[in-house]
C-alpha cells in the first residue's frame, strides 16, 4: 500500500449546537510537520466562539484544506495527516476514536482523548508579506484563496528574509507576520499600525492579545496622519457590501426564526432605582474586596422573580406539542462583542450567592468579548438579561432569544422628576421592558413577574424577604 492510499483525511467536525460551518482563523501547522494525536492544529471562528481544533490522527501533515479566512463546512476536509515514514505512528497513539469518526464535538480543546504532551520537530516555511484584503478591497471581502498560497496575510515562500517588506515609493518598512483576519481588524479598528507590533506567537506572528496591548490611537490624530498602506474608504455614492456570514448570519437566523415562531409580547414599566444604587453602594462598602454590579444585582432579582413565575423560565416544543419548564435557571447575559451580539449562558445560576452572580458575570463577559467562550458556553439558555441601557438608550421591545420563553431589557439609569410622598423629587429612574412568548403564559403572569422585579428594584428590601 503506498503513503497516499494509507493517508487519513481529518474532517472538519461539529463544533457545537447549530453550527454547520467556521472560518480559518490560523493554522498551527504546516505540509511537512509532525503532528501526534490530539495536537492542535488549527484555530477556527464559529459563529459562537473561537476554538482550537485538535486533530486525532498523528503523522505528517500532507495537506491543509483552506486558507485563513476561508470558510469550511462541517464534514469537508480540514486536513490530510500521512503515516510517519515506515509506515508506522508514534508508539502509544490511537489513531482514531469512534466518537470522533461520528463527527463529535469532543474533539474541541479540552475534551480531547487525554494523552500527554509529546515533544516534536516543527519545520516552518519561511514567511513574506501578502497584501491584506483591506488594502486591496472597499467591499471587506475575504482573502483570495486560489492561485498562490496565501493564508490570509502569511504566505510561505521559498526565498527573502522574513520580516521586511518593500512597497513601492516607500522605505523598507518591517513586515507585519499576521495570519488572523480578527487580529486585522482589531488593529484597523484600535488605529493600530501593525509594522511596529512585536508578535508574541510562533514565529513572531501577532496575536491578538499583542494588538490589545498597544495603546489606541485617538481617532483625531488617526484622521491627521494617514497610512499610504491602508486603501480609503469607498466614496459616499457607492455602495458597501457587506456578506451575511458568520456570526451575523447566525444572528439574522435566530431573530428572524423567534420573530417567526413566536407570538411575542413586550410590557414594560418605569422604576424608581435610586434604593437599588444605594444598596449597591452599601454592599461594596461593606465588602470592597467583592464587589457587585448593578447586572449582577438585576440577575439577582430576575432569578427570585422566575422562583415566584417559572412559568417563564421554559421553552415550546413544538414537535411534541409541550411546553418545558426548566429545573434550573440557565441565566443569558446579551454581551456585544467585536463579533456581534452573544448570549453567554451562566448555568444553574439560583444556586450562586449574590457575589458569586457578580463575579461569574465580568468573568464570562470579559471571556465573551475576548472570543475565548467554547460554543458550549453560548447556548442552553432558558432566560436572557440584556442591559441596553449601556448604550444610552432608555428602552426597547426585545427580541426573544429563541428557543427561550422570556427577556428582560434594562435601560439607562438617569436622573428624571419623580414624586416621592405626594412631593416632587429627583430620582435615578430606568425603565424595564419584559417581552415574552404569550403560548407559555398570559398576561396576568408576565406582569406579575415584571411588577415583582419592579418592586425589588425600588425597595430591594423586598428582595431581600424573598431569598
Amino acid at each position: 500500500m503506498t503513503t497516499v492510499e494509507r493517508t487519513q483525511v481529518f474532517l472538519l467536525p461539529d463544533l457545537g449546537e447549530g453550527l454547520s460551518e467556521a472560518e480559518i482563523v490560523e493554522w498551527r501547522v504546516a505540509v511537512g510537520d509532525v503532528v501526534t494525536v490530539d495536537q492542535s492544529v488549527v484555530e477556527v471562528e464559529t459563529a459562537k466562539a473561537v476554538v482550537d481544533v485538535p486533530c486525532p490522527y498523528a503523522g505528517r501533515v500532507v495537506t491543509l484544506h483552506g486558507a485563513a479566512g476561508e470558510v469550511r463546512p462541517v464534514g469537508q476536509p480540514l486536513i490530510t495527516i500521512a503515516p510517519l515514514d515506515g509506515g508506522d505512528e508514534p508508539a502509544g497513539h490511537a489513531t482514531y476514536r469512534e466518537e470522533e469518526r461520528a463527527g463529535s464535538g469532543n474533539v474541541l480543546i479540552g475534551y480531547g482523548t487525554g494523552h500527554g504532551n509529546t515533544t516534536r520537530r516543527r519545520r516552518r516555511p519561511r514567511l513574506t508579506l501578502a497584501p491584506d484584503p483591506a488594502d486591496t478591497a472597499s467591499t471587506g471581502g475575504a482573502a483570495p484563496t486560489g492561485g498562490s498560497a496565501s493564508t490570509g496575510g502569511i504566505s510561505a515562500a521559498t526565498g527573502g528574509a522574513p520580516g521586511t517588506g518593500d512597497v513601492p515609493g516607500h522605505p523598507a518598512r518591517p513586515t507585519a507576520l499576521v495570519i488572523s483576519p480578527i487580529v486585522r481588524r482589531l488593529a484597523r479598528e484600535r488605529g493600530v499600525d501593525l509594522g511596529t507590533v512585536r508578535g508574541t506567537g510562533p514565529g513572531g506572528v501577532i496575536r491578538r492579545a499583542d494588538v490589545e496591548a498597544v495603546p489606541t490611537v485617538p481617532a483625531a490624530r488617526l484622521a491627521a496622519v494617514p497610512d499610504p498602506h491602508v486603501a480609503l474608504a469607498p466614496s459616499t455614492d457607492e455602495d458597501v457590501i457587506i456578506p451575511l456570514t458568520g456570526v451575523r448570519k447566525v444572528i439574522a437566523d435566530k431573530l428572524s426564526r423567534s420573530r417567526r415562531e413566536i407570538p411575542e409580547v413586550t410590557i414594560w414599566v418605569d422604576v424608581d432605582a435610586t434604593g437599588l444604587l444605594e444598596t449597591r453602594a452599601a454592599i461594596n462598602a461593606a465588602t470592597p474586596d467583592a464587589p457587585v454590579s448593578i447586572l449582577a444585582l438585576l440577575a439577582r432579582i430576575c432569578l427570585s422573580g422566575l422562583r415566584r413565575f417559572p412559568q417563564l423560565n421554559a421553552r415550546v416544543d413544538t414537535e411534541a406539542q409541550r411546553i418545558v419548564q426548566s429545573a434550573g435557571v440557565h441565566l443569558g447575559i446579551a454581551a456585544q462583542t467585536d463579533r456581534g451580539l452573544l448570549v453567554p449562558v451562566l448555568r444553574d445560576a439560583q444556586r450562586l450567592t449574590t457575589a458569586e452572580l457578580a463575579a461569574e458575570l465580568a468573568a464570562t463577559t470579559t471571556a465573551a468579548r475576548a472570543g475565548s467562550l467554547p460554543p458550549a458556553r453560548l447556548t442552553g439558555g432558558t432566560f436572557t438579561l440584556n442591559n441596553y441601557g449601556v448604550f444610552g438608550v432608555d428602552g426597547s421591545t426585545p427580541i426573544i432569544n429563541h428557543p427561550e420563553a422570556a427577556l428582560l431589557g434594562v435601560g439607562r439609569i438617569v436622573d428624571k422628576p419623580w414624586v416621592v410622598d405626594g412631593q416632587l423629587a429627583v430620582r435615578k429612574v430606568t425603565q424595564l421592558s419584559l417581552t415574552f412568548d404569550h403560548r407559555v403564559c398570559d398576561g396576568g403572569v408576565a406582569g406579575g413577574f415584571l411588577r415583582h422585579v419592579a418592586d425589588c428594584v425600588e425597595r430591594p428590601a423586598l428582595l431581600i424577604a424573598a431569598v
